[in-house]
C-alpha cells in the first residue's frame, strides 16, 4: 500500500510516495537523516565545505558501498556454508557406508 512519507533535510521538507509499510518507511527516513548528519559532521571536522547535493551524493555512495560490502560478506558466508555442508555430507556418507558394510559383514558371518 502506497503512503506519503516526508523527510526534512537541510531545512527543507520533501514528500514522496513509499510502497513500504509505515514503520519501514520511517526507519529508512531516519537512517537517511542520520547518514546525512554523519557525512556533514565528518566534512565539518575536516574543514571541507560542500553543497547540499554533494553531501546527498556522498551519503548515497556511502550507503551503496555499505550495501555492496554486506552483499560480498553474505555471498562469502553462503559459499563457506555450502562448502562446509558438502564436507559434512561426504563425511556422513563415508561413515554411513563403512558402518553399513560392517553391519552387512557381521550379518553374513552369522
Amino acid at each position: 500500500m502506497e503512503q506519503l512519507v516526508t523527510i526534512e533535510l537541510f531545512g527543507q521538507s520533501y514528500t514522496f510516495k513509499s510502497e513500504s509499510e509505515g514503520t519501514k518507511a520511517e526507519e529508512m527516513v531516519e537512517f537517511l537523516k542520520q547518514e546525512v548528519t554523519r557525512v556533514e559532521t565528518r566534512l565539518k571536522d575536516q574543514s571541507v565545505s560542500m553543497n547540499k547535493l554533494a553531501i546527498l551524493l556522498l551519503t548515497a555512495l556511502n550507503i551503496i558501498n555499505e550495501n555492496f560490502e554486506q552483499k560480498r560478506s553474505y555471498s562469502a558466508l553462503l559459499q563457506d556454508i555450502s562448502g562446509r555442508s558438502t564436507n559434512l555430507l561426504r563425511l556422513l556418507d563415508k561413515n554411513l557406508d563403512s558402518s553399513g558394510r560392517e553391519r552387512l559383514q557381521a550379518d553374513t558371518k552369522q
